[in-house]
């Protein structure tokens, strides 16, 4: 038992220590390192939901279709579990264990495992994260259930997921959208690029009744860009009038180096804004609201 648990932990550890996240390197290992004993027939009705599970709602259309090849062949793959007081909590494995019950199954196979609370988190995000496709919402619940698990940065998660750092920020972001706007999108009744616009506005009200006008009226990306931006503009860039030295932009400099995340540098009516790489390029054309094509 304790090789077993052994063999676990260098998973866990390898899993989060390389530089690319990889939820099925995990998931074989548990398989391969399984003995008989750690895989059983378990009731369905035993086994309660993983209460770090990022996701909110499941594609019930895909859910079907997985139940309809459960009825046919059985579920191949043996779902995860950690033995609890009452029963079992489920560590990997959600929408096999949701199809197997569409699908009438009394008992699933699962492999029971020893787990800590925080394995519990970290597993259940990335199996997320790599599995089918999570909202907007969702998917920042879970970078930022990464980020502070991992105690790592944006730009490490980048890197360890192969996205960018804009794309990571811009996520992050939707999480200070009014919890109202949120659950919009969380039901799809708003995009992802409408968020996105709406996320880096600082009125909550004006977000609330942007996002209202979005459903209503059926405005585009496009649409909301144009009524947000001049506001927006105004807010993250003041001009400061000077009646002293108008050759001092130092606390212009300072405003735009907080809102742009980059030194910035006045000089003989010339801005330079500095970056480091192509991704950092991104980050900080987002944060201008210029779209590249």
């Amino acid at each position: 038992m304790e090789q077993k648990k052994k063999a676990l932990g260098r998973g866990l550890e390898e899993l989060f220590s390389t530089e690319v996240l990889d939820f099925d390197t995990f998931e074989n290992n548990v398989i391969e390192t399984a003995s008989e004993s750690d895989i059983k027939e378990i009731p369905v009705s035993e086994i309660r939901p993983n209460p770090y599970q990022p996701r909110k709602s499941f594609n019930e259309d895909a859910l079907k279709e997985l139940s309809e090849s459960i009825k046919n062949y059985g579920v191949f793959q043996p779902i995860i579990v950690k033995k609890s007081i009452k029963g079992y909590d489920l560590i990997a494995g959600e929408r096999r264990l949701r199809a197997s019950k569409l699908a009438g199954l009394e008992k699933i196979p699962a492999i029971v495992k020893e787990f800590t609370d925080e394995e519990m988190r970290e597993i259940s995000l990335l199996e997320n994260l790599q599995r089918e496709n999570l909202t907007a919402i969702e998917l920042a619940w879970a970078y930022k259930g990464i980020i502070d698990n991992l105690d790592i940065r944006q730009e490490d998660l980048a890197q360890k997921i192969g996205k960018s750092r804009a794309h990571v920020t811009n996520i992050l972001g939707l999480l200070n959208l009014p919890d109202s706007v949120q659950k919009m999108v969380l039901n799809n009744e708003i995009s992802m690029g409408h968020a996105r616009v709406l996320s880096k506005m600082d009125n909550p009200e004006e977000v609330k009744h942007l996002a209202n006008r979005i459903v209503n009226e059926n405005l585009s990306v496009h649409d909301i860009e144009v009524i947000s931006r001049e506001e927006e503009i105004k807010k993250r860039v003041p001009v400061t009038r000077r009646s002293t030295n108008n050759n001092d932009y130092s606390s212009v400099e300072k405003e735009m180096k907080e809102v742009l995340g980059t030194r910035v540098k006045i000089d003989n009516k010339k801005i330079n804004i500095y970056f480091e790489n192509v991704n950092d390029l991104n980050r900080i054309l987002e944060i201008m609201n210029i779209e590249i094509k």
